[in-house]
């Protein structure tokens, strides 16, 4: 009774209802405060939409275009996918794809070869992934399967191949060749040797250089006529041979530039990883009898395996955009021969036909990513699998 008393005076002095409590106004200052983090982010995402996502999709628009100069700008006629299938049926096969010609023995050999692992692969993959696994192994056998065919009608063939191949070689075998110079170098500076200090600096300087100065150094170097190995060629009877005349010694040569460069990222990644593996292990395993051979493979490979692959990777996905040093010892000849599909695009691009520069651009978009992921989760994340 009482507090139905008590509760009918309170609601006599307060007969709207109204709380007595204060209404508490924020600051601009706690405003401020409590979104700071999307104001301390919002000039990074803006730089990024303004000079990356943006430009990237304007790209797709040139990619299926045929883009002309006027005099009033850019006039853009809409060719939806012309300039990517030229690259594949059209005039500019020969030099994207290479000469095609029909397979011989070893040609269909390799690709029946190529075929049969793929679809093995696939086949056991059915059990072991899930459907969106699935799709994606299948856009990697998909993509190995027409490298192995252009590689069957063209290299095998005994014909020239075009400038998608001539990346995939600087990419593979480049790659593969820096990353085990790299590592070997970096092996060799984390034993206990005599001037092991002096070797790191002297490997690691070629990576200071910029591509220009490598370009231009490594021409006059490679040089039959008056570079170094003059007197080396002469001896062997080769004072006459142009390694830039011939397709694959330039290939090569470009290659041994381009991993002179490129094999001081290797060494420095992985001397870092070789001098954080614990010693007492190591020691162990010398007191038990162990060889240096059985000592990589079973204790110091595990433990830096995570860290080879993802410096390969990153490699990988540098080596598909070399151009400078094609661009600057054999403006990519003989013929096309050293030219990589980066720098087809620019050459294209300089020719003022945009929409195809921009088409061979995506088409070596599409190459790397379908690459470089197939690599990391068939190759990267397997070996993390086996280290666990």
């Amino acid at each position: 009774m009482a507090s139905a008393n008590t509760l009918s005076s309170q609601s006599g002095s307060n007969p709207a209802g109204i709380s007595n409590l204060t209404v508490y106004r924020e600051t601009w200052g706690e405003w401020f405060d409590r979104h700071s983090r999307t104001f301390f982010i919002a000039p990074a995402v803006t730089l990024i939409l303004i000079f990356a996502i943006f430009p990237t999709f304007y790209s797709i628009v040139f990619a299926l275009s045929r883009v002309k100069f006027t005099a009033n700008g850019l006039q853009f006629r809409l060719v939806w996918f012309q300039n990517f299938a030229k690259q594949f049926f059209g005039n500019d096969q020969q030099h994207f794809l290479g000469k095609i010609e029909s397979m011989n023995v070893f040609g269909m050999l390799f690709f029946a070869a190529v075929t049969g692992g793929l679809l093995w692969w696939l086949y056991r993959s059915l059990a072991l992934t899930t459907w969106v696994g699935m799709i994606g192994r299948l856009i990697s056998a998909a993509m190995a399967f027409f490298i192995a065919w252009i590689m069957s009608v063209t290299l095998l063939a005994g014909s020239s191949i075009g400038t998608l191949l001539t990346t995939l070689f600087y990419v593979i075998i480049g790659c593969g060749l820096q990353f085990i110079v790299g590592t070997a170098l970096a092996f060799l500076c984390s034993q206990p040797i005599w001037g092991k200090n002096f070797f790191r600096v002297v490997f690691f300087i070629p990576l200071m250089v910029t591509p220009l100065g490598v370009g231009y150094g490594m021409k006059m170097v490679a040089d039959v006529t008056k570079g170094p190995f003059e007197p080396l060629l002469r001896g062997f009877g080769l004072e006459n041979w142009v390694w830039s005349a011939d397709p694959w010694a330039a290939r090569i040569v470009m290659m041994i530039c381009d991993s002179w460069q490129w094999i001081p990222f290797i060494f420095i990644t992985m001397l870092a990883a070789l001098e954080n593996v614990p010693r007492d292990h190591v020691e162990a395993a010398q007191v038990d009898g162990a060889s240096s051979v059985q000592i990589f493979r079973e204790i110091t490979w595990p433990q830096i395996v995570p860290v080879a692959v993802t410096v390969l990777l990153i490699r990988m996905i540098e080596a598909f955009k070399i151009v400078d040093l094609p661009n600057i010892m054999t403006g990519g000849g003989p013929g096309s021969s050293t030219e990589s599909m980066t720098l087809h695009s620019v050459y294209i691009w300089r020719a003022n036909d945009i929409g195809t520069s921009a088409a061979v651009a995506y088409l070596l978009l599409i190459l790397t990513v379908v690459v470089c992921s197939s690599f990391f989760n068939y190759v990267v994340l397997g070996q993390l699998r086996k280290v666990k």
